[in-house]
């Protein structure tokens, strides 16, 4: 059952990668005020971080599962595991998202000044282009795979993008976890 017109697919991932990271550079740019989100406890908001933490986590394991699955032949586990690794992805941003704009901005990093210049810096940057990067390679193989029937889906570059999506997935996610522990574990 197609679920997205085939000849929508390119136009569609354009857009929701422009919306997308246009809210995500808004809210990192101070451009969303707190007003426009409900006011949290200042306990959920300090817990956020650990659980983005636990869904990255999560993720990681998603993803991988969701590849072994898929070269394996395993078809409807590896849909599950990929659209349960996009729900997670969507919980991450969102929840991220919430805290950056009901504090105000991004949390200051709390250790020396030597650590976070040659050490937070390149990982933080490294995360960030690749969740980037990653945004319409991830769109373009979930709308492809929202447009053809499995028996069609081989004759698409649904596998190639979905190879690129889950690797820079996996190294964002993992970098993301880094990042958290350098934070929230060692500083």
């Amino acid at each position: 059952m197609e679920y997205v017109s085939r000849e929508r697919v390119a136009p569609l991932t354009g857009i929701l990668s422009v919306v997308s990271l246009a809210v995500v550079f808004a809210a990192a740019g101070g451009r969303i005020p707190p007003s426009v989100v409900p006011a949290a406890p200042e306990s959920l908001l300090e817990a956020i971080p650990h659980v983005n933490a636990l869904i990255s986590l999560t993720a990681l394991g998603t993803i991988t599962m969701g590849w072994r699955w898929i070269r394996r032949g395993e078809i409807g586990k590896h849909k599950v595991a990929m659209l349960s690794s996009f729900g997670l992805f969507a919980s991450f941003l969102g929840l991220y998202l919430y805290r950056l704009v009901a504090t105000g901005g991004p949390q200051p990093f709390p250790g020396p000044e030597a650590i976070y210049q040659f050490v937070y810096l390149p990982v933080l940057a490294i995360h960030i282009l690749l969740a980037i990067v990653c945004i319409p390679f991830l769109y373009y193989a979930l709308l492809l795979a929202a447009a053809y029937p499995l028996e069609e889906l081989y004759q698409t570059s649904h596998a190639r993008f979905g190879r690129i999506a889950a690797s820079l997935w996996l190294i964002s996610f993992s970098l993301g976890i880094v990042v958290y522990l350098l934070l929230h574990g060692v500083y």
